[in-house]
């Protein structure tokens, strides 16, 4: 089905073809390959949204699959495809967006959760004291 599909696609579109079977495809330059896919771990597919488009089925996770591994054949390195990612859909996309106005609920959740916690705990204890 998929070679059916990349044939019609080479018919209509030869770019068209070249994105899709970049997708699926490993880079010929096994450095180059290992960039690509050490990124795509760290991208979150925007449809799926728990899942790395590494890991994701969805089209446009292999679109973005594409996108990665063009760029990087192309010479760009993967903090340069990461900010144009970023750039492109915003800090959600990152497993680890940068601490910033829209971002800092994200990382300070955590601490303000833990701290809730211990709080809820020490009151607890003195109680049955």
């Amino acid at each position: 089905m998929t070679v059916v599909l990349g044939l019609i696609l080479a018919a209509i579109n030869p770019a068209l073809a070249e994105k899709a079977s970049l997708a699926d495809t490993q880079l010929s330059d096994p450095a180059k390959e290992a960039q690509a896919k050490a990124l795509m771990e760290t991208i979150r597919c925007v449809e799926c949204q728990g899942q790395a488009i590494s890991d994701s089925n969805a089209d446009i996770a292999g679109n973005m699959r594409s996108l990665i591994r063009e760029r990087i054949k192309a010479g760009e390195s993967p903090e340069q495809v990461r900010a144009w990612l970023i750039q492109r859909y915003g800090d959600y996309i990152s497993y680890d967006p940068p601490l910033g106005g829209a971002t800092w609920p994200l990382w300070a959740a955590p601490f303000v959760l833990l701290t809730i916690g211990i709080v809820i705990a020490r009151s607890s204890f003195r109680r049955k004291r």
